[in-house]
């Protein structure tokens, strides 16, 4: 499934709930723009405004061994080293500096770019620019732990856009047979991948932009079971939706799945997907606990597609169940358009 580049980006935005970053973070997309050289324009354009505003620093703390005292001795530490008698001693002080873990990952992030096949040569000298003004900063190595260790408040909120960004290229990228150098792996070529960025883009987007519905939340429902112990009980796996929307009268369930081919052929006829059918029928019986909404609530099955369009409509008992798709290889506001008829219908 070949989306376009710039409903990709779109799609990431939603996903990470970072919209208001994306419109600060204006990149030029066209039709010859890998998603390699989408990020190195993101991560430039992000940097650039970081630099302007002036990049995040803070207080580390230090411990070394000096001649003389520089802020709090470490008394045990100085003696025990015997360093009184070379006028020494082992201090603790706080050094303000932009050499913090945030900056540490963008910076290493920029030179990892610079060192990946394929990437746009112009952008690769712009990187290469850019990395030079991080004045201070050490390159490290980055692991996926260092991303935990990122801190984020009001001052500093927009390093979270710029952080996912350092993480998905984290992701995407390898060391190749070569040393030093850097490939690069196509993570929409992974349904996984996709499966679960389509997934928080379809809710984050319900969140952001409908207000029919005044709660948007992945649902944990419980299995409506008789059972005699604990212990079976306890063997049942666990039901979680997607997204569920509800307000005081209505409520949709919404099970969002990428495939590449929306249907599955049997006989040479399209069919849907009975695994998905089965599941969401589980949910529509599993979440009702006696309310009208739940006894009537709407289960959609909900795929992405770039050719055929499907709007199946089947009822069971007080229950709508409907298969949707979007395509994702039209421009934005279609694409807008059309999900929020899905749950308007």
């Amino acid at each position: 499934m070949a989306i376009p580049i710039e409903n990709i980006y779109f799609l990431l935005c939603y996903a990470w709930n970072k919209l208001d970053e994306k419109e600060r973070v204006d990149v030029s997309i066209d039709d010859k723009t890998e998603l390699l050289d989408l990020f190195a324009k993101v991560l430039i354009t992000s940097s650039k405004l970081l630099l302007k505003r002036g990049i995040d620093k803070s207080y580390i703390d230090h411990e070394e061994e000096i001649s003389g005292v520089k802020g709090k001795i470490e008394i045990s530490q100085t003696l025990k080293r015997n360093l009184l008698f070379k006028q020494k001693t082992v201090c603790t002080y706080d050094d303000f500096t932009a050499n913090i873990i945030t900056n540490q990952i963008l910076v290493s992030t920029i030179y990892r770019l610079t060192r990946t096949k394929g990437i746009d040569p112009l952008l690769k000298m712009e990187l290469a620019k850019l990395q030079k003004m991080f004045l201070g900063v050490d390159l490290i190595e980055i692991k996926g732990s260092h991303f935990k260790q990122i801190k984020l408040n009001r001052n500093n909120r927009f390093y979270g856009f710029v952080m996912n960004v350092c993480y998905l290229i984290y992701e995407s990228t390898f060391p190749s047979e070569e040393k030093g150098k850097y490939k690069f792996s196509d993570f929409t070529r992974d349904d996984n991948k996709m499966n679960q960025l389509f997934e928080a883009f379809i809710r984050n987007f319900y969140r952001i932009e409908q207000r029919k519905f005044n709660t948007v939340k992945k649902e944990t429902i419980k299995w409506q079971f008789q059972h005699q112990d604990i212990e079976s009980y306890q063997y049942l796996p666990q039901m979680e939706t997607d997204i569920s929307l509800e307000n005081e009268e209505q409520k949709v369930i919404i099970d969002a799945k990428y495939y590449r081919e929306t249907m599955t052929t049997n006989y040479d006829k399209e069919r849907i997907k009975s695994s998905n059918l089965y599941q969401l029928f589980s949910y529509l019986l599993n979440q009702q606990d006696g309310s009208e909404k739940t006894k009537t609530a709407t289960g959609i099955l909900l795929y992405p597609t770039i050719e055929k369009d499907y709007n199946l409509d089947f009822q069971y008992n007080d229950h709508k169940i409907q298969i949707r798709t979007v395509n994702l290889d039209t421009n934005w506001r279609n694409i807008s358009t059309r999900l929020k008829e899905i749950i308007n219908a």
